[in-house]
C-alpha cells in the first residue's frame, strides 16, 4: 500500500482539488449541453449500436 513520505502542503492539496473540480464542472456542462441538444427540436444525429449484432 502506498503511503506518502511527507505531508502535502495546503496549497498543493488545494491546487489538485481545484483541477479535479474544474474537470468535473467541464464534464457536467458537456453532459448538460448534450441533454439540451437531445431535447431540442433538431437533435443531432447519433449512431446507436444494436445490441442484437
Amino acid at each position: 500500500m502506498a503511503v506518502p513520505k511527507k505531508r502535502a502542503s495546503k496549497s498543493r492539496k488545494r491546487a489538485r482539488r481545484a483541477v479535479w473540480k474544474s474537470q468535473c464542472r467541464q464534464q457536467a456542462s458537456q453532459a448538460f449541453s448534450l441533454a439540451k441538444a437531445m431535447l431540442s427540436q433538431n437533435p443531432p444525429n447519433f449512431v446507436i449500436p444494436d445490441s442484437s449484432e
